[in-house]
């Protein structure tokens, strides 16, 4: 016989004293859980307990109960009744992870939602505060003190604080800060970005790092395919969830020995593709060397300048070439890689023939590493107003060779040129 507790619409409040509000009352509750892994230790390290509802035996969507819970002054109420809920099924399976509740703002401030009462349940149904991880989204208040304060007093309680959905509508680093929490979930937005956007790629990496460096633990949540597993892997996120990795279930329906496995399985894969695309990319910055170093050739035997740039310009993400004399003046215009189809609008910065650029990085690169292929941090070019990196070496008479490239169209962005060729 199943262990998981039912509460339905002959259930009564936690408390037993008196009946549950007429939304608890009408509905039929359960629990399932998804499992939440660490890829450093391959392993299986806390759930996130959700509910199921039904009434009158058909589904019903959680967010549609928490609205009709909202419009009738419900919701702490239901929050309590379903942290009971889920206490009990998890205290039933007896693991030593994690449990991650979520609680809604309006509970956390709500004078019957005490957190001695929560700790209270956990302590009756064996479960120590250190080891429920309550989940919050920090934009949700309307009383950012207040939710302040209740998280104060939940950790002096011994729980644990995670940061829900960050990154979505108003997210607050300065609160953030102030919050500490132990945990913060980034939203599913931001990974589902990331797999489509290089630019949504590196601002999910920067946002990770920041948060790691603050001293919380980052999740991704909502992994969903390999390509999103692999680019939650090389942000080097903390924690990992996901459909890919396992789906919500009650706790004896769930092998922790599967989802393991699974998560060593995707691992691995990432890890291979990692190993391909890093081959791929040497690849590719051998090939970028050797076209530079033939134009350089190529000009030093007095080649017309489009002639001695065509190969080059041949090579992916390559967009422009253009010399520099000593001074950092720009000779003659610029060699294009393809014509610009844009060229009818007006853009009185793309005829660039003795523009001064010695105040840029890459034409003190040259300077400085004269025997040297040089490459630039990213900026923005002003001939297309695109991500650029600029790669630049010293030709014979002190000319300076330099070399556009657009770095999101190569790999997807995913290339890190080192400081020299």
């Amino acid at each position: 016989m199943s262990s998981v507790v039912r509460l339905s619409r002959r259930s009564s409040r936690p408390d037993g004293n008196s009946p549950v509000p007429d939304i608890i009352h009408s509905h039929d509750f359960s629990s399932v859980y998804q499992p939440i892994l660490s890829p450093t230790h391959q392993k299986l390290v806390g759930y996130e307990a959700l509910v199921r509802v039904h009434q009158n035996g058909e589904a019903v969507s959680p967010l549609a109960l928490f609205e009709q819970a909202e419009a009738h002054g419900q919701t702490p109420a239901l929050d309590r009744h379903l942290l009971q809920l889920h206490l009990d099924n998890f205290a039933a399976s007896g693991q030593p992870v994690w449990l991650f509740l979520n609680i809604n703002p309006a509970t956390c401030i709500h004078p019957e939602a005490s957190l001695e009462r929560l700790a209270s349940q956990c302590q009756q149904s064996g479960i120590h505060p250190e080891k429920v991880v309550l989940e919050l989204v920090e934009s949700a208040s309307d009383d950012p003190a207040a939710l302040l304060e209740f998280i104060d007093k939940a950790k002096t309680c011994g729980f644990q604080i995670a940061i829900d959905d960050f990154g979505m509508g108003d997210s607050n680093f300065e609160r953030l800060w102030r919050i500490n929490p132990l945990i913060v979930k980034l939203d599913r937005s931001l990974l589902v970005n990331a797999e489509s956007h290089s630019r949504a790629r590196m601002l999910l990496e920067s946002l990770v790092k920041m948060i790691r460096e603050s001293g919380s633990l980052v999740l991704l949540e909502g992994i969903e395919n390999h390509t999103q597993a692999r680019i939650a892997l090389e942000t080097e996120a903390d924690l990992l969830q996901g459909f890919l990795l396992a789906r919500p279930s009650v706790l004896e329906e769930h092998s922790q020995e599967l989802t393991e496995h699974r998560l060593r399985t995707v691992v691995a894969d990432s890890s291979e593709w990692s190993l391909q695309d890093v081959r791929d990319r040497e690849g590719y910055l051998r090939l970028l060397r050797f076209e530079i170093l033939e134009a350089c050739h190529s000009l030093s035997r007095e080649l017309p300048f489009d002639t001695a740039c065509r190969r080059l310009l041949e090579v992916d993400g390559v967009k422009r070439c253009f010399l520099l004399d000593s001074r950092g003046i720009q000779q003659g215009n610029l060699a294009r890689a393809n014509p610009d189809l844009q060229r009818g609008r007006f853009n009185p910065l793309y005829h660039s023939a003795g523009a001064c650029w010695s105040h840029r990085e890459y034409f003190r690169n040259a300077l400085e590493r004269p025997q040297s292929i040089s490459s630039c941090r990213p900026y923005v070019a002003l001939p297309d107003a695109k991500r650029t990196i600029t790669l630049s070496t010293m030709l014979p008479g002190q000319r300076v060779f330099c070399v556009d490239i657009h770095p999101d169209e190569v790999f997807g962005g995913k290339i890190t040129f080192p400081a020299t060729l």
